[in-house]
């Protein structure tokens, strides 16, 4: 078969899974949740029904006034937190707990995509695997397939990897620092009751807390000691920790620091939400697990059948990769795969 014909193939079976999915959208559309998506926008923005509500109530009134405030308290709060936001490489290294320097980083990057690369090269001298990603020797050549597996396994090597690696240990580090947080504010809460300052307090949490929270809680301390205001200190600690914990935290203290108030209870209320956060979170995985363990069960169910398919006879199975037929098939199903396992991460994972 020539190149238009596999292109024709390739063209077919795209247009089959774009019309799978569409049909699967249409038919799984729930309108109730649509229309309450709506009203909830309409009563978030003060936009409500006039035959309900009269303009005349001063309580109507009252409320519109109190959702525009707390509306402009939002996009306020929403615009700080973006202007505190550091997406560049020195914060997410710093996120991290890498002791690195970008210069540092940058140079393991490159390092990586060599190696990723050599190791292509020395594949691709080897011999050719049996699929050359829907037939690259095809389209590109024989030598602009083995360029293009080259340049794409250092950019995974060199850009992937090192990306993947600072994200998996962001993540483990601010679970750490979130199950770390509601205890340190409970030492806060007595040390205020016991007469303690606020700063003699973060300096307790820096010295006996262990990592991620006593160091940030120590450079915290150390701000605050070169002349730093409360205020920059804390915004600064959320710069480093990106967390809504840590953001209701600054907020209850930025709060307390300009219009007063009772110090202790509004900590002890934020304890108590944080706790009750983590045991939300904590019960939506137990409820999940079951869920989870199917998705990896109906994931890893093809590749293992497969694999079993081509120990059993090899050449049932191996024409899926030797001719053009069997690659649509394969790339329908990488397709509806894909679909399938996104749709199921959306599922059972909440934002909590």
């Amino acid at each position: 078969m020539d190149l238009s014909g596999d292109l024709l193939i390739y063209m077919i079976g795209g247009l089959a899974f774009l019309a799978i999915a569409g049909l699967g959208f249409v038919l799984t559309g729930d309108a109730a949740q649509e229309r309450t998506a709506k009203r909830a926008k309409q009563i978030s923005t003060g936009e409500t029904d006039s035959k309900r509500i009269d303009k005349n109530d001063p309580m109507a009134s009252r409320r519109k006034q109190t959702q525009q405030m707390l509306k402009k308290l939002r996009e306020q709060d929403q615009a700080r937190r973006k202007s505190l936001s550091a997406d560049g490489i020195e914060a997410k290294l710093r996120q991290a707990g890498l002791e690195l320097s970008p210069q540092n980083f940058y140079v393991v990057c490159g390092v990586l995509a060599i190696v990723f690369g050599a190791l292509a090269w020395l594949s691709g001298a080897a011999g050719p695997p049996p699929l050359m990603g829907f037939e690259l020797k095809k389209v590109l050549g024989e030598q602009g397939a083995r360029i293009a597996t080259i340049a794409a396994a250092v950019v995974a090597g060199g850009i992937g990897l090192p990306n993947w690696v600072l994200g998996f240990l962001a993540k483990g580090r601010n679970k750490k620092m979130t199950n770390q947080f509601a205890d340190a504010i409970d030492i806060i809460v007595r040390g205020v009751k016991s007469g303690l300052p606020l700063t003699e307090c973060l300096r307790i949490i820096a010295a006996e807390s262990p990592a991620p929270l006593g160091p940030e809680f120590g450079q915290l301390t150390d701000n605050m000691q070169m002349g730093m205001t409360t205020e920059r200190a804390l915004q600064q600690l959320y710069k480093r920790v990106p967390l809504p914990e840590i953001n209701f935290f600054v907020i209850v203290l930025s709060i307390q620091a300009k219009a007063g108030g009772n110090l202790s209870e509004a900590l002890g209320n934020l304890s108590t939400i944080i706790r009750q956060r983590k045991m939300m979170r904590e019960k939506i995985k137990a409820l999940s697990a079951e869920a989870k363990a199917s998705a990896m069960i109906i994931g890893c169910l093809p590749f293992a059948v497969g694999f079993m398919v081509y120990m059993t006879t090899p050449s049932y199975i191996m024409e899926l990769f030797l001719k053009p037929t069997g690659h649509m098939i394969l790339f329908m199903a990488f397709c509806l795969m894909a679909t399938g396992v996104t749709v199921m991460r959306k599922m059972i994972n909440f934002d909590i």
